[in-house]
C-alpha cells in the first residue's frame, strides 16, 4: 500500500502545507497524472479541489510532465525539471520519473484550484486535534 507526503500550495497567501496520506486516501492519487484535479478530502481539505503539479520518488528523482507513465526514464535534458544547465548549450542525461503517480512516488506537489467553505487553518487544526485525541 502506498504512503505519500502531499505538499499543498496555497496561491492566495503563498503558504505550503504538508500532509502525510496513507491507506484509502493514498489510493486516490495512484494512477493520476500531473495536471489532473483531485478532491481535497484525501488530505483533509473538505470541499477543496487540488491540481497535481509534480512530485518525486523515494530516491528524490523528480516527475516530469512530458514523460508518460510512472516508470523511470533516462532522458537527455537541456533544462527544465530535473536539470539546470550552468552554461549555454549544456545537455545532460538524467533519470526522471514519468508524470503518473505510482507506488514508488514519495512526495506529491499540488496547488489549490477551488476553495471550500471553511479556511485551511480551520480544517488542518481540526485534523491535528483529532490526532492528539488518539
Amino acid at each position: 500500500m502506498a504512503d505519500f507526503t502531499v505538499v499543498v500550495a496555497d496561491p492566495e497567501d503563498g503558504a505550503a502545507y504538508q500532509n502525510a496520506v496513507e491507506g484509502q486516501d493514498a489510493n486516490r492519487f495512484i494512477g493520476r497524472s500531473i495536471g489532473e484535479e483531485v478532491d481535497g478530502d484525501a488530505v483533509g481539505l473538505d470541499g477543496y479541489t487540488l491540481e497535481l503539479t509534480g512530485g518525486s520518488d523515494t530516491a528524490g528523482r523528480p516527475m516530469r510532465e512530458d514523460i508518460a507513465g510512472p516508470a523511470l526514464n533516462a532522458v537527455l535534458l537541456s533544462g527544465g525539471t530535473g536539470f539546470k544547465p550552468t552554461r549555454d548549450g549544456e545537455r545532460k542525461r538524467v533519470t526522471v520519473r514519468g508524470r503518473e503517480v505510482g507506488d514508488e512516488t514519495q512526495q506529491i506537489n499540488a496547488t489549490i484550484t477551488a476553495r471550500g467553505d471553511r479556511s485551511i487553518d480551520e480544517l488542518l487544526d481540526a485534523d491535528d486535534a483529532d490526532e492528539d485525541d488518539e
